[in-house]
């Protein structure tokens, strides 16, 4: 059994970060709840252009591996569920392929759920054979590309 995160943990800002600014001590459904950490993040970005939101996400993912691999190490337990930067991150990804509209955040935080939660090949490998920060991250990113072109597709008109 995972252990139960306590509000404590948010002093130390690894956590803070890696648990979403608190949102990953939810004992229902982390993860979604870390997704929505970056809807307003992609609003804030968006008016700076691509090269600004890549770039972001760049930064975000590199961090990503140091947080959520120090996160998982301190707490003890790989992947925890309530590290949900790499949600975060995986959602700046999935709206590379779209724009900042209502319609297209929605679409983009479902498809991004959907594919986080279901971890088609070769996620699904990727989540269960790479370790610490990287493999963290890595399978978070993958479903972010499944999900972003999929929005670049109905983006695209295809």
């Amino acid at each position: 059994m995972t252990p139960r995160l306590q509000v404590q943990l948010l002093r130390q800002p690894v956590h803070l970060f890696a648990l979403g600014f608190g949102t990953g001590l939810s004992p229902k459904a982390p993860g979604t709840l870390g997704t929505l950490v970056a809807i307003p993040i992609v609003l804030v970005i968006a008016p700076y252009g691509w090269a600004a939101h890549a770039g972001l996400t760049v930064v975000c993912f590199a961090i990503g591996c140091y947080l959520c691999g120090e996160s998982a190490r301190r707490l003890g337990v790989h992947d925890h569920p309530g590290i949900v930067w790499d949600e975060i991150t995986g959602y700046l990804v999935t709206m590379l392929a779209a724009p900042a509209e209502w319609h297209w955040l929605l679409a983009g935080f479902v498809l991004f759920r959907f594919f986080d939660i279901w971890k088609p090949w070769p996620i699904r490998e990727a989540d269960h054979s790479l370790r610490g920060g990287v493999g963290i991250m890595l399978d978070d990113v993958l479903a972010a590309v499944y999900a972003g072109a999929v929005l670049y597709g109905l983006n695209s008109g295809f």
